[in-house]
């Protein structure tokens, strides 16, 4: 959906002037691709990097950059389950922005370093490289909020792409103490 979206905001249909492929599994992508499937495919990184070392192609742009703060992250839980557990609520949530705060407090390969075991078969090196590559892009947001603003743009990618008929209240979403 993001990408239609950026493909349509730099002037593109992405219904007449491209053919894009949903049929193959998000995983299965990058292996697709440099089977010769398509003349460009959307990777998470490291996988993109990882294609652009090997020689497959290169990174040309972000997705993430181009289609605009998409909240697409984010956790949920019944608002019973909030209620009953509120100090694991607000633990879980100072953990998140902790974490958030290391990533914009400390260099690019400190922060590699802190994450290097969710990635074993990536070098610190390459993990520092896309750490930076987030950085250059503003990847990271700098709170754990969920944004009217971010919440609006999701649900304006989804109502262009058909995935939604029509929008929901961003204060029927949130839980508000």
């Amino acid at each position: 959906m993001t990408l239609e979206y950026a493909l349509k905001e730099n002037g593109i249909d992405p219904k007449k002037d491209v053919n894009i492929n949903t049929s193959i599994d998000f995983a299965s992508m990058g292996g697709a691709f440099i089977a010769g499937e398509g003349d460009f495919v959307t990777l998470f990184e490291p996988n993109a990097l990882e294609l652009e070392k090997e020689g497959y192609g290169y990174v040309v742009a972000s997705i993430g950059e181009l289609g605009g703060i998409v909240p697409y992250t984010s956790y949920s839980a019944r608002i019973s389950y909030i209620k009953e557990n509120k100090k694991l609520i607000a633990d879980f949530t100072k953990a998140i922005q902790k974490g958030i705060d290391y990533v914009h407090s400390h260099t690019d390969e400190e922060v590699a370093k802190a994450i290097i075991n969710q990635f074993p078969d990536t070098s610190l090196e390459d993990i520092a490289t896309v750490v930076k590559r987030y950085r250059k892009i503003e990847a990271w947001p700098k709170t754990t909020e969920f944004s009217e603003d971010s919440f609006s743009h999701l649900q304006d990618i989804m109502l262009d792409y058909k995935a939604i008929d029509e929008k929901v209240s961003y204060d029927k979403l949130m839980y508000h103490e």
